[in-house]
């Protein structure tokens, strides 16, 4: 059997994005216990600067050993007890999860339902929260399968109305890429995944908690139903006590790292700023095809764009040419918007102005070939517009 050589992939589908050299470099580095004195260091430079990209001065700040999904599933098993009731905003695929794992937590649920694209009622949020007294709302911040982004403002406006409620959030496809403002909006667990905007390979899954999360965590009456996730015990291995739990995955901590730095290298405002900046060049583009966005402006995320497919146009079709002729990957859709949109992420060291261009330029041509009649150039000189002003 030879030796794997992956090929060079342009990542601009919803997840993994393209990693920074310094970032893969970082993977290969030596390996050490994981109670070395020197990664014990590597730890607490990662709590540090997780606490800068959360927005944050919450202690218990940390990364799940596993991807995006163990960040949600710790976030409700550790927050959840048997017979608990607990809203869960749903407009997507990840808040249909977050349903799921309410429901194996024993807990009640009540969902306030949005549909797919489009965000929501907050008069439907504030009656659910009023008639359950739910101590938990748990929302997406980013729906990675939708495009749609949750206004944080408007759900901490609610929330005011019920101080004892905890605020659960997922951010997995906006942190890093978008302002989640932990502290300001009285997030009180958040979670994340390292393969998204933060740009570093699958495997981690960034948490935070506020003291009034960790003091609920405390008060439970029944043990944590997950022993690998429990966070009464997670948290004394990345506390002072140190106190061994599992083997730390050591080289994905040490691309984390190195991730971490050059968010914090660049900047989040600026981070932001990129991500906007190329998100309005895209939808430029696309719109001068004469193509549509799934979403409405307010709600767009910059990090994941969805496209309408159009009409009599092979989903598939387009994204094999996509992938073999360019060597670019988009998403395709989920759940009811299967075959009816594209997913075209733009995160981390993959939100740059040449996979814009590229990738407006290859969409033209290969829709072109499907038949559609375009103006071949619109697209690149939309986009170049945006850029230019």
């Amino acid at each position: 059997m030879n030796e794997f050589h992956p090929p060079r992939r342009i990542l601009l589908g919803p997840g993994p994005s393209d990693a920074d050299n310094r970032v893969l470099s970082a993977l290969s580095a030596p390996l050490v216990g994981h109670l070395d004195p020197e990664f014990l260091k590597v730890m607490d430079d990662i709590q540090s600067l997780l606490r800068y990209v959360f927005e944050t001065q919450n202690k218990l700040t940390i990364p799940i050993s596993g991807t995006g999904s163990a960040g949600m599933e710790a976030a409700f098993v550790n927050l959840v007890e048997p017979g608990d009731s607990v809203v869960v905003c749903v407009n997507g695929v990840f808040g249909e999860r977050m349903s799921d794992i309410v429901g194996r937590c024993g807990g009640t649920l009540t969902r306030v339902e949005a549909e797919w694209g489009a965000s929501f009622d907050l008069d439907q949020i504030r009656n659910a929260l009023k008639k359950t007294h739910a101590p938990i709302l748990a929302v997406v911040h980013a729906e990675t399968s939708t495009g749609v982004l949750t206004s944080l403002s408007k759900i901490r406006q609610v929330l005011d109305e019920f101080p004892e409620t905890l605020f659960l959030l997922d951010c997995v496809t906006s942190l890093g890429g978008h302002p989640v403002e932990i502290d300001r909006y009285q997030v009180d667990f958040a979670y994340s995944g390292t393969q998204k905007c933060l740009s570093c390979p699958p495997g981690l899954a960034p948490i935070t908690l506020s003291e009034k999360a960790v003091s609920v965590l405390r008060r439970r009456k029944s043990k944590v139903r997950s022993w690998y996730l429990d966070l009464t015990m997670v948290e004394k291995y990345w506390g002072e006590e140190r106190t061994y739990h599992h083997t730390a995955p050591i080289s994905m901590n040490y691309a984390l790292r190195e991730a971490l730095r050059i968010v914090q290298e660049e900047g989040l405002e600026n981070r932001w700023a990129r991500h906007h900046l190329n998100h309005r060049a895209l939808v430029a583009g696309v719109e001068a095809m004469g193509l549509a966005m799934l979403c409405k402006p307010e709600d767009r995320l910059w990090s994941l764009n969805t496209i309408r497919i159009p009409e009599k146009v092979s989903d598939a079709k387009v994204r094999t040419k996509l992938l073999q002729d360019f060597g670019i990957e988009i998403g395709g859709g989920l759940g009811p918007l299967k075959n009816k949109i594209w997913r075209v992420g733009l995160m981390g060291s993959s939100s740059n102005r040449n996979n814009v261009l590229l990738f407006l330029n290859a969409l033209e041509q290969v829709l072109s070939e499907q038949g559609m009649s375009l103006e071949r150039g619109a697209a690149v000189e939309a986009a170049m517009n945006v850029y230019c002003t």
